[in-house]
Parts: structure tokens; sequence; C-alpha cells
């Protein structure tokens, strides 16, 4: 039988530092990539494949996305595992898990280059699946913080998840419900995490001070934006892929067809910083932004460590 493996067999598999330096392993050697196939099912339903092969693995994700499904879980994902040399399918995997973990630790693995070193103040805005990941992934991998502000649009669910994620000891505490909270607490945060599908800004350059590091992660389509123009026009930006990015975030499609920031805005994809061939921060009160879409060379990485492959 094909082994499954579940959810928690994924998360119990993926300890963040052996992910992380699996992950850098990945970016380092590269792997074949085709950009991610979106298929419209209907007007608001869809179908995504995001396959990836090496010399020595062969997998693709399958996800779909169903707003109006009666099930549970509006987004489903599995992940399969072939033999390269083969095809012979060796296993399937939880993709939900999967890509929570991969994204997180793909942030933090940007972040080494991007953040400062002494960065101890982290804001993460949503309360969505993925949110408690980045937490707990940053939290992990950069013992410096010591501080963490949980912002939502729904204070309430802000509050039961930053008292959930207080309660593994993590330093977490959830904005007030007051006018300008947001603001605040951009302008007291050294990393600035949003993990949300928001068509609008959300994070406003204006509000940023100097030296911060900016983690996108949640948009993924040319309509969604996390932040404004004037966090992008102030920043040193680093993508997951030039291929993706450049084409399905809007956090850079927008500016960029507008005008109102240049192509050589976008310094590097994160395999470069990876190699050495271009650094990632340069000066410590320069402001960086990594954007991300999801990369199935990471889905790859996470899946074949999985499996033991």
């Amino acid at each position: 039988m094909l082994p499954y493996h579940s959810a928690e067999q994924v998360h119990a598999a993926l300890p963040w530092p052996t992910l992380v330096s699996a992950l850098r392993d990945a970016f380092a050697a590269g792997a074949t990539v085709p950009r991610r196939h979106a298929h419209a099912l209907s007007e608001r339903d869809s179908l995504l494949l995001m396959p990836a092969w090496s010399d020595d693995a062969l997998g693709v994700k399958v996800v779909t996305v169903m707003p109006d499904s009666r099930a549970a879980r509006t987004v489903q994902a599995l992940y399969i595992l072939l033999d390269r040399h083969t095809g012979e399918p060796r296993a399937v995997l939880d993709g939900e898990a999967l890509t929570v973990r991969r994204t997180a630790a793909t942030s933090v693995l940007a972040a080494s280059y991007l953040a400062r070193d002494d960065a101890s103040d982290l804001l993460v805005i949503g309360t969505g699946t993925l949110a408690p990941y980045m937490v707990r992934a940053y939290c992990a991998m950069r013992p410096a913080i010591t501080r963490v502000r949980l912002w939502g649009r729904t204070p309430a669910r802000a509050v039961a998840l930053a008292s959930a994620l207080a309660s593994e000891g993590l330093p977490v505490r959830a904005c007030p419900d007051e006018p300008h909270a947001l603001h605040n607490a951009l302008a007291a945060s050294h990393i600035v995490c949003a993990a949300t599908t928001s068509r609008t800004p959300i994070v406003e350059g204006a509000w940023l001070s100097s030296g911060t590091h900016v983690d996108l992660v949640g948009g993924f389509t040319p309509a969604m934006r996390e932040a404004d123009d004037d966090t992008v026009c102030a920043s040193r930006i680093v993508v997951d892929s030039y291929d993706g990015a450049l084409s399905e975030a809007g956090d850079l499609v927008d500016p960029l067809a507008r005008g109102t920031i240049p192509r050589a805005q976008v310094v590097a994809e994160l395999r470069e910083l990876v190699a050495g061939t271009i650094p990632g921060r340069t000066d410590p009160s320069q402001i960086t932004l990594f954007k991300s879409v999801g990369l199935a060379l990471e889905d790859l990485a996470a899946a074949t460590l999985v499996c033991g492959a």
C-alpha cells in the first residue's frame, strides 16, 4: 500500500532547524520548477498544480481552492512524491501541513540574510492557518526574538491565537483593540510578517522604522496586496523566485506595471542569497522586503525529508 503521511506525521518529521537546513541546501542545488499551473474550475473554484524535479526526486502538489465548499476546509492539498528514475509513486503527504511548514521555514531562511541579527521584536499580521507557524518558526530559529505582537482584523481571533501560542511558552501578545494599534506595532517592530490574503495593503511604509525587515507571505495572485507603495519603494526587495513573484505577486506586479518601482529594485531571488552571489542586507538602517508566492522546490525538499529519500 502506498504510504500516507498525515499532517501530524509531516509536522513531526520537519523540525525547524532540520527543515531550514534542507531548504538552504535545496536552493543551493536547484531543481526544475515550472511555473505553477492554475486552472479555473468555475468562476470561484480553482485547481493548482505545482510540480518540481531534480536528479534525485520528483513530486507534485495538487491544490483545490473552493471558497463556497461545504467541506471543513475550502483549500485542500495533497503532495505526491514519485521515484525520479522509475516514475513509481512513493508516498502521499498532507499538503497543507507541508505548505505551512515549508513556507515558514523559507521565510526564516530569507530572514537570516535580510533581517538584522539583533532583531528582537516580531509583528505577525493575520490569524489564519499560516500565522501560528510563522510565529513558531521565527521564535525557534531566532532566539533574539523576545516579543511577538499579533494583529488581525478580528480582534477576538487575534486574542485567542495569541493565548494559544503563549500557552506553548512563546512570547506572544495580541495587539490591543484600539485605534492606531497596528500603526504603533509597525513602528516598533524589527521584523514584520504579513500572512493574509488581503486585496488592500495592510503594511504601510510610512509607519516602518529604519532597519525593519518585511516578510510578505500571504498574497499569491496579482490581485492581492499586503504592503503599500511606500513600503515597496523604500525596500531592498528579494523574492523566492523571479518567475513566480514577478508574474503572481500583486505586491510587485502592480507597482512594477505602474512604473512606481523599477525592475532593478528587485535585487535578488533567494537562491542568489544562498549562493552568496548577491548580498542580502547591506546596511543596518536599510528596510528589506522578502516576497514569496510559494515555490515547488520547497515542497519537494520538505517531502523528500519527510520520506527519508
